[in-house]
């Protein structure tokens, strides 16, 4: 760790708690200790600027990482800006060949280092990272350098070879955030399992209602979600039945939307009703629409965490006899493509309602789909 003043870590800490809010409090501690006056300054200013809360919390745990990396691998904090050696060796260390680990100890991450960091619980991961997670974390670090007014090395032609030979060397097959995809026959399965009138039953059945219905809803913006979020519509006819209750949810900015774009998706029928019925049970007016519920069936002020929408949907797989490890919150994003291509919603409807940005990573959802049932698939049948 860095050596600091006391009265420094106690002013970061002060900081750091005016931006709570955004922040993974039970790191805040952490975070005072590892990262710099300036650090910490940045952040709070991006808070001020209005950042979203899901990039500037990945923000604040790549920068810690970073910090963190720095000064057991240099004992020295991050140099601003780094030089193009320093950033060469976090390649190094990061993107390595496990078979030359194994009569080679000295390749990669050095052990010393790397224990380090899992005594800090920063790094969890068995062997090299994943190529994605070191480009995001050099981006981090190139965007707080340009933040400082700095130019740094990170479009050198010596970092881009490096990269491109590290993943090269080390071929990983991309892993898919969610094995399946949660399908409106896989949703079924999993409502089975909230069929009684218990309030635990009664939030998990809305949680996966309205996360699926709304287009695959990220599990940030399910954990997130307001009741000022809320909008009631007008009914919505339909023929030879009552006509359907309806509602919109303002994302505001997400993940893929524009710094001011405020995102709008839209519920109608059955979802509205889960819904409904879950605020009404829970007395929600205002605030977090979802909620921890205690053993006692206490209902707490504070929205779940986004993990707890992931635990929520594996929870109820086990209960409905499905491999827990194959299902994850993601598959729901995944799952309502999946099915919208399954019942031939075109590809650009499908969009409006999950807000993907990128159409190649949308229609890949319906390639798959439509590559099963085609009759190319079905030579012999």
């Amino acid at each position: 760790m860095r050596s600091s003043p006391s009265g420094s870590i106690e002013t970061r800490t002060q900081t750091l708690d005016t931006i709570a809010a955004v922040l993974p409090t039970e790191r805040r501690d952490e975070l005072a200790e590892l990262l710099t006056d300036q650090d910490v300054e940045t952040l709070h200013h991006l808070v001020n600027q209005g950042m979203g809360v899901n990039t500037l919390r990945a923000l604040a745990s790549d920068l810690a990482y970073l910090q963190a990396w720095s000064l057991a691998a240099t004992g020295s904090s991050l140099p601003w800006p780094a030089p193009e050696a320093l950033l060469l060796k976090f390649v190094a260390h990061h993107l390595w060949d496990p078979q030359k680990r194994r009569t080679d100890p000295q390749h990669g991450m050095p052990l010393a280092v790397e224990q380090t960091l899992r005594d800090q619980g920063l790094l969890k991961v068995e062997g090299p990272h994943a190529p994605d997670t070191v480009r995001r974390r050099l981006a981090t670090w190139s965007t707080l350098t340009k933040w400082r007014g700095l130019e740094g090395m990170f479009t050198s032609p010596a970092l881009k070879s490096a990269l491109r030979l590290a993943v090269r060397a080390r071929p990983r097959p991309r892993g898919r955030k969610s094995a399946k995809a949660v399908t409106g026959d896989i949703l079924s399965k999993l409502l089975s399992t909230c069929a009684t009138d218990g309030l635990r039953d009664v939030r998990d059945r809305a949680i996966l209602m309205v996360a699926f219905a709304s287009g695959g809803r990220r599990r940030s913006e399910i954990a997130g979600l307001r009741k000022e979020q809320l909008t009631v519509e007008p009914h919505i006819p339909v023929d030879g039945a009552p006509p359907l209750p309806s509602l919109s949810i303002h994302l505001g900015r997400t993940k893929t939307s524009g710094a001011d774009r405020d995102e709008v998706v839209y519920l109608a029928g059955r979802p509205v009703e889960a819904l409904n019925i879950w605020l009404a049970r829970a007395r929600i007016d205002s605030g977090s629409v979802f909620r921890a519920i205690d053993r006692w069936g206490n209902v707490s002020q504070r929205a779940l965490d986004p993990k707890a929408i992931n635990d929520i949907v594996k929870h109820r797989a086990t209960m409905a006899g499905l491999e827990a490890a194959d299902y994850s919150a993601h598959g729901l994003r995944s799952g309502y493509l999946t099915e919208a291509a399954n019942r031939g919603i075109p590809l650009p409807e499908a969009m409006e309602q999950s807000r993907h940005r990128s159409v190649q990573q949308a229609s890949s959802y319906y390639n798959s789909a439509n590559r099963r049932s085609s009759r190319a698939a079905r030579l012999i049948d």
